[in-house]
């Protein structure tokens, strides 16, 4: 059995119920089920529709995220996320430079490496290396002035931990930021890159090794053997080619607002929904939100 589900941006609740009622009847679907009104709807299914991406690409057209995943196990027993333009509505780095005076040309090597188009590894170094001599303090400055939560995040976390779930915060970002935006959100741990400093000056420089894509994936099959569960039963979130290797490996991966190289690559793609989107796509209803 598959599942069906359709969402809209929660900013701005206008799913149609004829659209939800002709999808049902095409494929036919069970009866639907509204996880919230105005605002999600799913239905049940025996078989993978063959023009789902069709249909898809028609729901993006009237502002619709649409999600067909397999019934069974879809509630996940662990989130495992990334954190710039995921968890954050920033890139860390991005906002850093801007306080250095090199915004635009690190701007630039970011989106260039989420996208897939540079070395990760290389680029974080580079990037790094251009912000040598800021002051430490700005870290902070950064974190209270310019950082900002991607809405419903902590829904999700606060909803997935009280139905006992494990949320791990993995980033290729600094861990003077996951340890911050771990604990606003309630993850139970954090992993990413550190900042050098001496001085009271960032050395320009990152502490090895890097925590790359290949690390998210250690994250994934570290973590999961320690906890006693499945890969199937994680979903993870990112958006930049570096997630691209937890997202192919988890249960369930979500491309949340991602870069279309990445998006492309991934079965599960929310562009209008916020993070409630992760709870509504296994089953939650609003109802069973916590807040």
């Amino acid at each position: 059995m598959y599942t069906a589900v359709l969402l809209t941006a929660p900013s701005a609740p206008s799913l149609d119920p004829a659209l939800v009622e002709a999808l049902r009847n095409a494929w036919g679907g069970g009866d639907a089920i509204w996880l919230s009104p105005d605002e999600v709807a799913e239905f049940t299914m025996a078989l993978m529709p063959e023009n789902l991406w069709k249909v898809w690409e028609d729901c993006q057209g009237m502002g619709v995220d649409l999600v067909v995943i397999p019934t069974a196990g879809r509630r996940k027993q662990m989130l495992l996320a990334d954190m710039d333009s995921t968890m954050i509505q920033q890139e860390c780095i991005d906002e850093l430079a801007e306080e250095a005076g090199v915004g635009a040309q690190v701007k630039d090597i970011t989106a260039r490496a989420m996208n897939g188009e540079l070395d990760f590894n290389a680029a974080l170094r580079e990037r790094v290396g251009l912000l040598k001599g800021l002051s430490e303090g700005v870290i902070m400055q950064v974190l209270d002035n310019r950082i900002t939560l991607m809405p419903g995040g902590k829904t999700l976390l606060a909803t997935m931990r009280r139905n006992g779930a494990y949320a791990a915060l993995v980033s290729g970002g600094f861990t003077a930021f996951t340890s911050n935006v771990a604990r606003q959100l309630g993850f139970d741990e954090n992993r990413a890159n550190t900042l050098l400093v001496e001085g009271g000056e960032l050395t320009g420089e990152v502490g090895m090794p890097i925590l790359g894509k290949q690390a998210k994936v250690d994250a994934l099959e570290e973590i999961t053997a320690r906890l006693g569960i499945a890969e199937r039963d994680v979903m993870a979130v990112g958006d930049g080619a570096n997630d691209l290797g937890m997202l192919t490996r988890a249960g369930l991966g979500v491309a949340l607002h991602a870069k279309p190289a990445v998006a492309a690559q991934c079965n599960v793609r929310i562009n209008f929904g916020d993070l409630t989107a992760l709870l509504y796509v296994q089953g939650y209803s609003k109802d069973a939100f916590v807040d």
